[in-house]
């Protein structure tokens, strides 16, 4: 439960947010005006091209599996469901930070592999954080975070009770999205596809940190866990 998890779950999350924020408003604005950090337009865009542009088709289906496989790396790498400190996220960061380095290297010569390796950069964040909130925290799209603040309210408004730190993390992450998109603009306005580095330095940051959170607070046998 939301509630049973520690005090810097909401700041990181919010971190994280800003993060896929960041690259959702760089790929908007660069990559064919495409999210990179969710999927539902990208399916639909699919869709609608399907019988007609297969060419299209194909790229979009591309993006999808890039997705797709950044969460299947994701599963397989991070060993479980709970939240639990020792656990490999800061070894995933780094990952999805390399993964975005490497999507500006192409995206710079032109090369639709870097949209790819942003969209795989996304679904390992996206299926990291579910893994560490027990599938309760996503920071890389906003529709699962507005939905559950609207059935909070409407049950509150019902005479349920409202659950406080709930709200808080849900806030977060729409804040730290909707400033992550502000930031993605700006840096895209001035650097194009080069403004990826602020989220892959953004990634590497709060790997160090956390790392240096685990050496301080837990012993080297269990933080290698």
């Amino acid at each position: 439960m939301i509630s049973k998890l520690p005090r810097w779950v909401e700041f990181g999350a919010l971190l994280l947010a800003l993060l896929a924020g960041s690259v959702n408003a760089i790929g908007l604005l660069g990559f064919q005006h495409q999210a990179i950090s969710h999927l539902s337009g990208t399916v639909t865009l699919m869709g609608s091209h399907l019988f007609d542009d297969l060419s299209t088709s194909f790229h979009l289906f591309l993006v999808i599996a890039s997705f797709l496989l950044g969460s299947v790396f994701s599963g397989f790498f991070m060993e479980g469901t709970a939240l639990k400190l020792g656990r490999r996220y800061g070894v995933a960061l780094c990952i999805e930070g390399g993964l975005l380095l490497s999507a500006m290297y192409f995206i710079n010569r032109d090369m639709l592999t870097g949209q790819y390796l942003a969209s795989a950069a996304c679904g390992l964040q996206n299926a990291m954080i579910t893994t560490f909130s027990g599938a309760v925290v996503r920071t890389t799209h906003m529709t699962g975070v507005i939905t559950d603040l609207g059935l909070m309210i409407g049950q509150t408004l019902r005479g349920y009770g409202f659950d406080k730190r709930k709200a808080k993390l849900f806030v977060c992450i729409l804040v730290g999205f909707l400033f992550g998109g502000t930031l993605g603009a700006i840096c895209y306005e001035r650097y194009q596809a080069n403004a990826l580095v602020l989220p892959a330095i953004l990634a590497f940051t709060m790997a160090i940190a956390y790392w240096l959170y685990l050496a301080i607070t837990q012993p080297i046998s269990k933080t290698m866990r």
